[in-house]
């Protein structure tokens, strides 16, 4: 049975290096919400974000800092005296806090991005820990690109940092580019070959541009490392960060082969990257392990009867166990707003008193025209909600027209303030004449990148969620939108990503 010692602390980087990959950037408030349902997943360490590269970064750690109770709230500071003082400041309202500092340490890294020498690095490395060290007791160091650095130079910057006082390393697989295998030998000759690193724990940052993030991860642990920095969803620079469901399950599901514990909160799994689907509006692909939607589904007819007959023929899980409910009705039309805000504080929402009742408003419109209303009903208008935060314009009629024989048009009308524009347009079909409409009440142009459609709920009644991509000057904007009629859903969608840019 493993022991304490055997607990693999999980370094959740869902708020830093998941945020800072196209497409995944979140508001104050959404980071805000985020970190505490991760919080609630009972993660060890959140790291918070980079304080010194934005002000909005710095206000967004600080204010993590100083509301989320439980994990170790952890910045990121590169090796430079301005970068950890600013990292100190963000992290001070926090109980327990950690400042993580890197520098790169591979030749590719030293020689061509930094332009120093391997003595250089060194020093500074030494410096930014022992600076570091004077202001918290829980210092990181990363030794970035470490799959591609040379050991014997490795082991020396490793020894010098948890000389100087840090107490976990990071083995970044920065670019994805070890195999399992190979990673794990690195660890396990990383122990054998810095005499100190007893006094540190050995933590692995792997990216998945081969797809292995999980695989280096897991034979990493077995190997001795003893913190996995991953990400809700697999998000992250690139290819993405190793995925935290998808780690946690399999040392959970194979806790008889790889001997470890974790402290997380399973059954807030689902929960959890659902919560950041409706913040980002980038949706995972059905098959996605663990939480995506057609995890637990079985469609082969021998599937199918071996389930019936024996869970266990074909699922190594259950599906309770990640938080995972079907067809749960939760709220109807009669419902009021404390049922209501009680209901999405389970599902892990904490919506201020103006969005509660655009919220609520728009969950007695939906109640008013289906007989049922589920979870993932909910969790569209809260997502909606979020995703429209920035309102310039606001979607108050939308009529269209299209058929066989008919050129398809589209008239809207929006509200900026108390003002009110009507517009109509032609187009190849409905949702592009209302595309064309909206382009011209608001004079501002968009090229449709992506757009996704999914059905959200059950029956024929069920609520349609529309997601677009949409380069607006070369910027790439995401919108969100719900509806029961798939044209207002749509038009409600582009209207969010046309609002990133409206004045």
């Amino acid at each position: 049975m493993p022991t304490k010692k055997d607990n693999v602390v999980i370094f959740d980087t869902t708020l830093r290096d998941g945020e800072q990959s196209p497409g995944f950037s979140m508001t104050i408030d959404e980071k805000l919400t985020l970190a505490a349902q991760l919080a609630k997943l009972k993660v060890d360490v959140i790291e918070a974000g980079f304080p010194r590269s934005s002000p909005g970064d710095f206000e967004a750690v600080n204010r993590i800092a100083r509301e989320i109770k439980g994990p170790v709230i952890a910045g990121l500071a590169r090796a430079l005296k301005a970068d950890i003082d600013s990292c100190f400041d963000a992290l001070k309202p926090a109980k327990k806090k950690r400042i993580h500092t890197f520098i790169g340490t591979s030749e590719q890294h030293i020689k061509y991005q930094m332009k120093k020498t391997k003595p250089e690095a060194l020093a500074m490395a030494i410096s930014a820990v022992k600076r570091a060290r004077e202001y918290v007791k829980d210092v990181e160091f990363s030794a970035m690109d470490a799959s591609r650095t040379d050991r014997s130079f490795l082991y020396e910057i490793l020894e010098a940092v948890i000389a100087e006082g840090a107490t976990t390393v990071n083995i970044p697989d920065t670019v994805g580019y070890a195999i399992p295998e190979e990673f794990g030998r690195m660890i396990a000759e990383i122990k054998e070959n810095v005499p100190n690193i007893d006094k540190a724990i050995i933590s692995v940052h792997c990216h998945n541009d081969l797809g292995l993030a999980v695989s280096n991860s897991i034979s990493a642990v077995m190997n001795g490392a003893r913190q996995i920095e991953c990400a809700v969803n697999g998000i992250g620079e690139r290819a993405g960060n190793a995925s935290l469901e998808e780690v946690v399950m399999a040392m959970k599901t194979r806790k008889d082969f790889v001997k470890v514990n974790t402290t997380i909160a399973t059954k807030e799994l689902c929960k959890t990257s659902r919560l950041l689907v409706a913040i980002t509006g980038v949706p995972i692909q059905p098959n996605k392990a663990i939480v995506g939607e057609n995890a637990f589904a079985h469609e082969s007819g021998i599937h199918q009867d071996g389930v019936l007959k024996e869970r266990t023929t074909f699922e190594i899980m259950t599906p309770a166990s990640v938080g995972l409910k079907k067809n749960t009705l939760v709220l109807g039309k009669h419902s009021g707003r404390h049922a209501f805000r009680k209901r999405l504080e389970m599902l892990g929402y904490k919506l201020k008193a103006d969005a509660l009742d655009k919220a609520f408003a728009k969950f007695k419109d939906l109640a008013d025209k289906k007989k049922q209303i589920f979870d993932e009903d909910l969790e569209a208008i809260v997502g909606e909600e979020m995703a429209s935060a920035k309102q310039v314009f606001t979607l108050e009629h939308v009529q269209t027209s299209s058929g066989t024989s008919t050129i398809p048009t589209a008239t809207i009308r929006l509200l900026k303030g108390r003002k009110s524009f009507t517009d109509s347009a032609t187009g190849d079909g409905p949702v592009d004449a209302a595309y064309k409409a909206i382009e011209r009440i608001t004079g501002i142009q968009g090229k449709l990148m992506t757009y996704n459609i999914r059905s959200i709920g059950f029956g024929k009644d069920a609520v349609g969620e529309v997601m677009v991509k949409v380069d607006i000057d070369g910027d790439i904007c995401f919108g969100k939108g719900t509806s029961t009629d798939v044209i207002e859903a749509s038009a409600k969608a582009w209207l969010v990503a046309i609002n990133r840019k409206a004045k």
